[in-house]
C-alpha cells in the first residue's frame, strides 16, 4: 500500500510540472495579450497550484494514516504470534495435567483397595504381638497387655483412620522391640507376697532380689517359675539394678542364663 501511495504522489508531481509547462507554452505562443487575458491565465495557474497543494496534503495525510495502520498491523501480528505460542504451551500443560489426573485416579483406586486391606492386616499383626507377649518372659506383663487392649479398642473405632491404626500397631511393636535392647528394673510382688526388685536384661533374662538383698532368683521360661539363685549372684543382680536406675555406670555383669535364652 505504501508503494502505491508513493507512485500516486509521483504522478501528481509530474502532472503539476506538465501543467506549469503547458501554461508557459501558452504564454509564449500567444500574441501580445491584454492585461485581462494575462490575469485570467495567471488566475488559472494559481488555481492549479492550490489544487496541487491540496492534493499533496491529501496524499501526505493518507500516507501518514497508511503508515500508522501498517505499524498497528505489525504490532497486532506480533501479539497474535505470541498468543499462538502461549496457547500451544498451555495446551501442553493442560494435557500434562490431564495425564496426571488419570494417574491420580488410578492411584486413588489402589488406595481404596489398600485401605480396605489395612484393618484386617492391623488386627492380625496385633494378634501376633499378643501371642508373642504371652510366650515371652513375663516382665511388666500388665503394662504390655494393657497396651495391646488399648490398641485393639482403637482398631474397633470407626473414626480412627487406617493410617492411625497402622501407626498405633507399629508403635506397640517398636516398644516391644525396645525392651530387648535395654536394661530395666521395677518393683513387683512374688506369689507369696514378697516385695522384690525385678531386673530385666533385654530378653536375656529376668531376675529378682528382695529388698534386704538376702534372696535372689531367676525366671525360668521352661517351667514358668522362679528359680532361687545362690548368694554368689547377689552382687551382680544388685549392680544390675543400680545400673538400670542410673545409679551406677554400665558395666559387664556375670549373670546365670538358661541355655537357649540368649
Amino acid at each position: 500500500m505504501t508503494v502505491n501511495m508513493v507512485s500516486l504522489k509521483g504522478r501528481l508531481n509530474m502532472k503539476r510540472k506538465l501543467n506549469f509547462m503547458h501554461l508557459c507554452m501558452v504564454m509564449a505562443l500567444s500574441a501580445p495579450l491584454h492585461s485581462s487575458d494575462m490575469e485570467s491565465v495567471l488566475e488559472v495557474g494559481r488555481d492549479n497550484q492550490q489544487l496541487s497543494a491540496k492534493s499533496q496534503s491529501l496524499i501526505d495525510s493518507t500516507e501518514r494514516q497508511t503508515d500508522k495502520i501498517v505499524n498497528e498491523w505489525k504490532a497486532v501480528s506480533k501479539q497474535v504470534e505470541g498468543l499462538k505460542l502461549y496457547n500451544a504451551q498451555k495446551r501442553i500443560q493442560i494435557q500434562a495435567q490431564l495425564d496426571l489426573m488419570d494417574k491420580l485416579d488410578e492411584q486413588l483406586v489402589q488406595v481404596v483397595v489398600m485401605q480396605r486391606q489395612i484393618p484386617p492386616l492391623a488386627e492380625k499383626m496385633l494378634d501376633s504381638l499378643e501371642s508373642f507377649i504371652s510366650l515371652d518372659t513375663p516382665f511388666r506383663i500388665e503394662e504390655r497387655q494393657n497396651r495391646i487392649d488399648l490398641v485393639r479398642s482403637s482398631l474397633a473405632k470407626p473414626k480412627v483412620t487406617a493410617s492411625e491404626q497402622v501407626r498405633q500397631v507399629l508403635e506397640a511393636y517398636n516398644i516391644e522391640a525396645e525392651y530387648g535392647r535395654k536394661i530395666d528394673t521395677y518393683e513387683s510382688t512374688l506369689n507369696d507376697g514378697t516385695v522384690v526388685n525385678i531386673l530385666v536384661i533385654g530378653r536375656i533374662g529376668m531376675f529378682y532380689q528382695t529388698k534386704d538383698e538376702q534372696s535372689s532368683g531367676r525366671w525360668n521360661n521352661e517351667t514358668g517359675q522362679w528359680d532361687e539363685l545362690p548368694g554368689s549372684y547377689r552382687k551382680p543382680i544388685r549392680d544390675g539394678i543400680r545400673m538400670a536406675k542410673k545409679l551406677a555406670p554400665t558395666d559387664m555383669l556375670m549373670m546365670p542364663i538358661i541355655k537357649g535364652e540368649a
